[in-house]
């Protein structure tokens, strides 16, 4: 059985969904940011030092960081179709994405998130910050696929890696100018297992 140490309305909605996808026995241990300040609660902490969701513990084995998670159920727990052959190209290129969904992108997007609390002091900032969210936006919807996956021609843990920066782009108000994206989003939202995860995961965002 694992157990996923989920923060509401985070990045571990996306394990849900995939543990969903495998079949996988799981169990949740639920946390509730605060109303306030939006912050992770403290009770976090004791299941990870720096109070980060997701982390995962099976068979005593805990594993934290979303590329780590995600790589780990599908290599351990029957995701193998989730993953392109090691030998390919797809599979340089999936490492990419995978990287890029928790590296590249989210630079901007907590950039935004912190200046944001500091009002017209950071007001200097924002254009910059703004440029590039929008420019690493436009760099994924550029890059998906006509067939609305990052790699290859059916879903990849690329494409779970890349579902929360694309929610993130939407909740950002740039729908109409990655309209892929969008189309990304609802295809996700629309698979069964996805709505399982939210049903068992509890409220997610305005979705």
């Amino acid at each position: 059985m694992i157990t996923v140490h989920h923060l509401n309305n985070s990045r571990s909605q996306r394990v849900l969904w995939l543990l969903e996808e495998l079949g996988a026995d799981y169990e949740i241990a639920a946390y509730q940011r605060d109303a306030t300040t939006n912050l992770a609660p403290p009770e976090l902490k004791k299941a990870h030092p720096l109070g980060k969701s997701p982390l995962i513990e099976d068979d005593g084995l805990r594993v934290a960081e979303s590329g780590a998670i995600i790589q780990y159920l599908c290599e351990r727990h029957g995701g193998g179709g989730w993953l392109p052959d090691p030998v390919s190209e797809d599979h340089v290129r999936h490492l990419e994405w995978m990287q890029f969904g928790e590296s590249s992108f989210f630079v901007p997007v907590m950039l935004k998130l912190y200046a944001g609390r500091l009002g017209d002091a950071a007001a200097p900032l924002m254009p910059r910050v703004d440029e590039q969210l929008a420019a690493h936006i436009a760099f994924a919807e550029d890059n998906i696929g006509d067939n609305l996956h990052f790699v290859g021609d059916d879903w990849t843990a690329a494409d779970v890696m890349m579902s929360f920066p694309a929610e993130i782009a939407l909740m950002q108000g740039y729908g109409d100018k990655a309209p892929r994206l969008a189309k990304f989003v609802e295809a996700i939202h629309a698979r069964p297992a996805w709505q399982r995860a939210r049903e068992r995961g509890g409220p997610y965002f305005n979705w």
